[in-house]
Parts: C-alpha cells; structure tokens; sequence
C-alpha cells in the first residue's frame, strides 16, 4: 500500500537540505520498500564483510546439523530454550 504522504517528518538539524529531501521521498516509499533501504543503509556503515567471520559461522552450522542428523544432539524444543535465554538475560 502506498503512503501518500509521510505520517512524521523526521529530520535533525545536521541534515542538508538535500539528504532532508532524499529523506522525505523515502519515507513516502511503501513499508517493504522503506525497510529494505533502511537494511541497506545501515548495512553500509558495517563496512565490507569479515570472511572469516561467514566462514567460521558456516563451519558452526555445519557442525551442529552434522550433530543433529547423527542422532549425538537431539535438539531442545523452543519453549525451553526461551525459557532459559529469558532466565540468562533477567540475570544480569
């Protein structure tokens, strides 16, 4: 669905006159559209990727669905783990 116009105006006063114009014509964007920049956007400032880091997340992966599919690990259902990460947080 399309906004006709922007519900807010959000602005700071560090912007130029033309980042609060490219601003306003985002926010006037469909939702899915103005997320999908927003991820974009921010995904800019992260700098390039650490391939090391996707390597060592893909051998983890791996690892624990190797575990999974051999019957070593059989998993725990998702109420439990929440429970336990709520419990782990609330500590701190």
């Amino acid at each position: 669905m399309m906004e006709t116009r922007p519900r807010r105006w959000y602005s700071s006063p560090k912007m130029g006159k033309a980042t609060k114009k490219l601003l306003h014509e985002a926010l006037m964007l469909p939702t899915d559209e103005r997320a999908e920049l927003a991820a974009e956007l921010i995904a800019s400032l992260d700098g390039p990727a650490d391939t090391g880091v996707e390597v060592a997340w893909a051998a983890e992966i791996e690892r624990r669905a190797a575990k999974v599919l051999s019957g070593e690990s059989e998993g725990a259902p998702w109420e439990e783990v929440r429970r336990r990460i709520e419990r782990e947080i609330s500590g701190r």
